[in-house]
């Protein structure tokens, strides 16, 4: 058979193929994510009363400074060192001020004594400060940090991951990065001579002063271990380094640029820019941390990255080859999903 016939009918074949699967994306895809909770899961227990007590939503307005989202799958082990970590930090910003926090465990369906310890937790600090979200069955760690910002009352809200890999004296600088983003500059300008006579910086970029000021603003500090690349290449065996390097190549191909570090477990977003991208999230396993940054990015949300300090913590959930090869596929799809309009994102609401 003549080579331009076989090309030909390649050609042919392979496009109705990728028709034929955005055709099937298109049908069995929801534009916007339906995200089904149960009456169980819309409370959090007083450990103290026994009394079940409903979850806020993120429609409502702020009542704490900052909340912290911690999902856990079977972290009995690795949870209690970071939450005394955590709550040293954050008990010690509290003192001498009027500093507000609270701290999510999301328990994304676990079977080990994850619930037990973090009710523990909420006992010795009440639930005011510490609530946990029991997920009745494993949703997926995207999955389980979008239902804690979901029932989260901080004006800035931190996901942190349970292995306290990222240290959380960091929250500073990540901190930093988000006011960098949020900064307002007022002027006083003279129209006549056509010059600014004073510029003044207010602190309104600081959520510990002005939290329902900040709370409506857009933007994302995220923590980045891009610095520690070079070392890290260095402990890797060549294959998990091309995989590593493939897994970079994909991100910037298919979804989110200019970001070195999409994976880091470590992200703080204002409350509006957490009600927007979670929102309109689909992924609910590792991938989902690329489609929150795309989505961030297709809606010209600002994104900080700032680099943090992070040590590898034993117990890890993500299988090295297997994940990051699912989280590959993940990364096409969510290109393929948006691009044919199979999915959406809900547009910023303007008031």
């Amino acid at each position: 058979m003549d080579l331009k016939v076989l090309f030909f009918l390649g050609t042919a074949f392979l496009t109705s193929v990728i028709i034929s699967v955005c055709i099937l994306l298109i049908a069995t895809s929801k534009a916007y994510p339906l995200v089904v909770r149960s009456k169980k899961e819309k409370y959090f227990i007083d450990p103290i009363s026994g009394k079940e007590i409903q979850f806020p939503t993120n429609n409502e307005k702020s009542s704490v400074h900052l909340s912290v989202i911690v999902p856990a799958y079977n972290e009995e082990t690795r949870l209690p060192p970071m939450l005394d970590e955590c709550t040293e930090f954050l008990e010690n910003r509290c003192k001498n001020s009027d500093f507000k926090y609270e701290i999510i465990v999301v328990s994304d369906g676990s079977t080990d004594k994850t619930v037990k310890i973090a009710q523990e937790y909420a006992k010795k600090l009440s639930t005011d400060k510490l609530r946990v979200l029991d997920l009745e069955n494993n949703r997926g760690k995207g999955g389980a940090v979008r239902l804690g910002m979901q029932s989260a009352r901080g004006s800035v809200l931190l996901f942190a991951d349970a292995d306290g890999a990222t240290k959380f004296s960091d929250l500073a600088k990540v901190e930093e990065g988000l006011y960098k983003l949020i900064k307002c500059i007022y002027n006083i300008f003279d129209s006549i001579k056509n010059v600014y006579l004073i510029e003044i910086t207010y602190l309104l970029d600081d959520y510990q002063k002005n939290p329902s000021i900040v709370e409506e603003k857009l933007a994302i500090s995220i923590g980045s271990r891009a610095h520690l690349e070079k070392e890290a290449i260095a402990k890797r065996n060549f294959f998990r380094t091309i995989l590593m390097y493939g897994f970079h190549f994909l991100v910037w191909l298919f979804t989110v640029r200019g970001l070195k570090d999409t994976q880091c477990g470590f992200k703080l977003l204002t409350r509006e820019a957490s009600r927007i991208c979670f929102d309109s999230l689909h992924v609910e396993r590792w991938a989902f941390d690329v489609e929150m940054l795309y989505i961030a990015q297709s809606l010209k949300i600002p994104i900080s990255e700032v680099a943090v300090k992070w040590t590898e913590i034993d117990g890890s959930k993500v299988t090295p080859v297997w994940s990051w090869i699912q989280m590959g596929v993940d990364l096409g799809l969510i290109w393929l999903r948006y691009t044919i309009g199979a999915w959406k994102i809900k547009p910023i609401k303007k008031y």
